[in-house]
């Protein structure tokens, strides 16, 4: 909610060693998941990790698509045609082109679609991906033009070629909920703010906690915090309150933060699970 914090962690973080560090910091307190966007600054870590693979044995990344922001820069700075070449996978430029120039020549979203995947995706080769996330910008987008067969063409693409888990991160979780059911995609992985204030939960807290009650899904809890508004001993307190919330994604930038905030989950987790398994 800062614009002034966040300023000051923008510059502390242009440096590549400030950022490892932190990641190291959350690496050696067991936190070994890193969610991120594909960012350019991004394909700098992915170098990192794979030129130590001893260092970093358990490391996974949860890639985040598209970086609309990525796209727009290159397009400014390179042209169409010269974004077009900074961002196509590295099967080969020929071939991606040819796929590329079908695809739009057809109008076929799903070429299209996949190719963009596979682009975004290139940064991460040779590295731990298990679960591949559609960002909220496209998502609810999307929900809103109603083109639900986009999310099956993510979602089989995802599957198919990189042997991973799509996720879906979105801003109205009972909406999209209802159409990954009936797309037939089912245990979805999905990613949203959950929170004890309703903060950027659209339709409702109510809706998210049945949701949580009834509905067969995968939960992710994003901005458990809401931003810095609640205070890290209530809001996980009333998370783990909550059901079938699988993971929560959170935001440090301090081995102290991530310490404390790990410290916390795991405190609750085990309070979580006497009470299951008391008389």
């Amino acid at each position: 909610m800062s614009e002034e914090k966040a300023r000051a962690q923008q510059i502390k973080f242009q440096d590549l060693e400030s950022v490892i560090s932190v990641l190291d910091a959350a690496y050696d307190e067991g936190v070994t998941t890193f969610m991120c966007t594909t960012h350019s600054r991004v394909s700098e870590i992915c170098d990192h990790v794979r030129r130590n693979p001893e260092r970093y044995a358990d490391f996974k990344f949860f890639p985040c698509m598209p970086y609309a922001h990525k796209y727009a820069d290159a397009v400014t700075e390179d042209g169409m045609l010269g974004a077009v070449r900074r961002f196509l996978p590295e099967e080969g430029f020929v071939n991606a082109a040819l796929r590329g120039g079908r695809s739009l020549a057809k109008k076929d979203i799903e070429g299209i679609t996949t190719l963009l995947v596979d682009a975004e995706m290139a940064m991460f080769r040779g590295l731990s991906t298990p679960v591949v996330w559609l960002q909220n910008v496209v998502v609810d987008l999307l929900l809103g033009l109603r083109f639900n067969e986009a999310f099956k063409i993510f979602a089989d693409h995802v599957r198919a070629k990189y042997g991973a888990e799509p996720g879906f991160i979105t801003m109205n979780l009972p909406r999209l909920l209802d159409t990954l059911d009936e797309l037939g995609l089912e245990n979805p992985i999905v990613c949203s703010n959950i929170n004890k204030i309703g903060f950027r939960m659209s339709g409702g807290i109510e809706s998210y906690q049945r949701a949580l009650a009834g509905r067969p899904f995968r939960a992710v809890a994003m901005s458990v915090f809401a931003s810095g508004a609640i205070p890290p001993r209530e809001a996980l307190d009333w998370i783990f309150d909550q059901p079938n919330i699988e993971s929560i994604v959170f935001g440090a930038s301090s081995r102290a933060n991530i310490h404390s905030t790990g410290m916390l989950v795991e405190e609750f987790a085990r309070g979580r699970s006497a009470r299951s398994t008391a008389p």
